[in-house]
Formats: C-alpha cells, structure tokens, sequence
C-alpha cells in the first residue's frame, strides 16, 4: 500500500483485508480487496494519483503485465464512526470500472451502502495490513442495516446477470445466506448453503457458477444453462424476500 502512504501521507489511520482474503482464502477470481481508513477527505489530484497508480498495477490490463486485480475501497473515518446509514463512501476503485478511468473518469464520494458488508468482514477478518486493528477504528454494522445494505443491490446484479454471470449467480447465493443467517461467507460457502436450498432443476446453475469461481471450469460458457439462469435468481430473490419478511416481523420495534 505504498501507493496510498505516498498519496495520503499520515491522513491514513490504516488499511484493512476483507473479501476473499479473510473469509477463506483468495481464489482464481478473487480480487485482493483493501479498506483504507483516512482522516481526510480526498481532493482531484488525490483521485487521478490513485487511479493512474492502481492501473498500473492491478488486473490484465497492468502496466507489467496480467497481475491480481485491486479493488480499493477509502473512507474517512468521521463518515463511519459513529457508524450511520447509508454510509458514504469517499472513493472506489475496481477492474470493472477500469473502461472509464482510461477515459479520464475519477471515483467521487457518494452514499455506500456496500460498505455495511464491507466494514463487516473487515472487523471479522481482523487483518489490518497496516494501522491498529480495526475494532479501534470503525464500529460494528448492526445486522438490519447489513440487511438493507446487501438487499440494495439486487436490482444492479440482476442487470449484469447476462454479462458477468458467475459473478452475479454467486452474489446472489451471498445475500440470501447473509440475510438468512446474519453471517457473511466466501462465495463458494454461500453456494454449499444454497445449493441444500435449491429446486434439483437450479442446482446446475450454480454448481458451474462455483466451478468457475474455484477454478475448475476453465471456460465459462452459459449457452447449454440460460434458460435457468432467470429462474435461478427468481427463486433467489424470493427467498431474500422472505428472509427479509421474517425478519421484520420477529423484530420486536
């Protein structure tokens, strides 16, 4: 995290592992994800120094060749602590948005509802790569805003379902163990607690789904699935639907 040190200087409290890193371990697909904690907002040059110095160094597209992608993700501290809802989020960068960097776009700040799940495996994993651990510095999500957080985006997900289909069936298989069980697991833990909840008809989908995400399907290819791929998140989000319902309605308030 040279990068952030030279960007930020001592306005950084500390950064932080969560994703694959610490619920499990990093897979094929994993990005290496990084929260940073900083004590002050970020102006324009901050911005493009951190874009132009991320793609240099993350996914295929790196300046050295193909490297594990980056997704880094900045708060200030003031903006989480107290914790409040929704969150805002004072800079993103992920491969995904790399199309849009190239063409000169920054990350701004804006409300982060996903930081709720984020700021979650972050205190759960404990894995502070640099900074003082991260119960000292951020507060704990309380679970009906981890609810609400995972359930917003739902509706992005199912836009992208044609067009990053492993990533989006898996997600999916996320929020409903989240929102059923209160935790947040790896991907592919998600899809074995699903996967004992689907019809026999979905089951398919998300198998290769996993495989892709292991690494052991080297080609993903959905032709011989896509009529199930609907009917799959269908199902998915009912169950989220309902978890959610019943949820509500054991809540005392």
């Amino acid at each position: 995290m040279a990068l952030v040190r030279d960007v930020l200087g001592d306005d950084v409290v500390g950064a932080y592992l969560h994703g694959s890193a610490v619920l499990g371990q990093l897979r094929p697909r994993s990005d290496t994800d990084v929260l940073v904690v900083a004590r002050r907002r970020l102006i324009p040059m901050d911005r493009r120094r951190l874009v132009d110095g991320l793609m240099a160094i993350s996914g295929r597209r790196a300046i050295g060749g193909p490297a594990r992608p980056i997704e880094l993700a900045i708060v200030v501290q003031s903006d989480v602590r107290p914790w409040r809802y929704p969150p805002r989020s004072e800079f993103l960068y992920g491969e995904w948005l790399r199309d849009g960097y190239e063409r000169g776009e920054v990350p701004e700040a804006s409300e982060g509802p996903d930081l709720a799940p984020l700021i979650s495996m972050v205190l759960l994993g404990n894995r502070p790569i640099f900074g003082p651990p991260p119960a000292e510095v951020l507060d704990a999500v309380p679970r009906e805003d981890l609810v609400r957080a995972v359930v917003h985006g739902i509706p992005g997900l199912l836009d992208d379902l044609e067009t990053d289909t492993a990533n989006v069936l898996l997600t999916l298989a996320r929020i409903w163990t989240t929102v059923a069980t209160g935790q947040i697991r790896a991907k592919d833990a998600a899809a074995d607690w699903v996967l004992e909840r689907l019809p026999d008809e979905l089951r398919a989908v998300l198998e290769r789904a996993r495989g892709v995400y292991l690494g052991d399907v080297d080609d993903e290819r959905w032709d011989d699935l896509r009529s199930r791929l609907r009917p799959y998140a269908s199902f998915v989000v009912r169950e989220v639907e309902g978890a959610v319902a019943g949820s509500d309605a054991s809540d005392p308030a």
